[in-house]
């Protein structure tokens, strides 16, 4: 058994809800706090969890789970929480485990490709199971567990990033093929223009625009190697608007035309 998913899905409660493992986990458990709030006591410390709140807890760990009223904003008191939850086991999840410290608790932003990989792990547990199956949810929970590492990783204090920063990351590499602007990564992450581009700057050494061009330049390349889009076509789609302006940056990045790259991959 190298990944085995024994339960995931999604849930959301109205009402008052509580859960525990007292005596230790007998497995791997995830969870992501989507909406409103829930608390959980791990190893007898209490936490407040609240939206983007990740846990990653290990075998043996003592867990429960409490949620109740809690003060909503102008709405008052009142019960909301929704949560992406994963119970999992295994060779290989014992193996990725123990290659690095994991936090118990991460704040995370995780975009929509996490979401839809978590989304299609739990489609694929619903499926009749049968060989194939199996096969791909053992993937899908390794990529799941290796995205969620990333994205806690990101997000963590050492790392000296703003979370609102990251957020802006995430905005730019979900929407950089597209119609983007700096305008909108700073409206997501609730600032002003310049105090967005000052941030984004200061944390990863480079502009919004350049980590843009950086993922469509990646996007044309894996176009150029493995479809038969004309070039033209690739432009477009990666978000360069035309040819002349992506054959300038092309060539400005990797000192050939793109007309010249894809041919001299062709004769390979």
């Amino acid at each position: 058994m190298e990944a085995e998913v024994f339960t995931c899905g999604y849930s959301y409660h109205a009402q008052r809800f509580h859960t525990h493992y007292k005596t230790g986990l007998p497995l791997y458990l995830f969870r992501l706090q989507t909406e409103g709030a829930s608390e959980a006591v791990i190893d007898g410390k209490t936490h407040r969890l609240g939206q983007g709140d990740l846990l990653l807890l290990n075998p043996g760990r003592t867990y429960e789970l409490f949620i109740d009223e809690y003060e909503t904003t102008s709405k008052g008191r009142s019960i909301s929480s929704g949560d992406y939850y994963l119970i999992c086991g295994g060779r290989w999840m014992d193996q990725w485990w123990k290659r690095g410290d994991k936090p118990t608790l991460a704040r995370i932003d995780p975009g929509e490709q996490l979401l839809a990989l978590w989304r299609h792990l739990i489609i694929e547990k619903q499926r009749p199971a049968d060989k194939q199956t199996g096969e791909l949810i053992g993937c899908l929970l390794q990529a799941l567990c290796l995205s969620l590492e990333r994205a806690a990783t990101e997000s963590a204090p050492s790392y000296g990033r703003s979370f609102t920063a990251l957020r802006m990351k995430r905005f730019v590499e979900e929407h950089a093929t597209s119609t983007f602007k700096v305008e909108d990564a700073a409206r997501q992450a609730g600032l002003s223009v310049s105090r967005a581009v000052h941030l984004f700057k200061e944390c990863y050494d480079k502009t919004m625009l350049e980590y843009a061009l950086e993922i469509r330049l990646a996007a044309a390349l894996e176009r150029m190697k493995y479809t038969a889009m004309t070039l033209e076509q690739i432009a477009e789609s990666c978000g360069f608007g035309g040819y002349s302006y992506f054959h300038r940056v092309f060539k400005d990045k990797f000192g050939i035309s793109p007309g010249a790259y894809r041919s001299g991959e062709r004769r390979k």
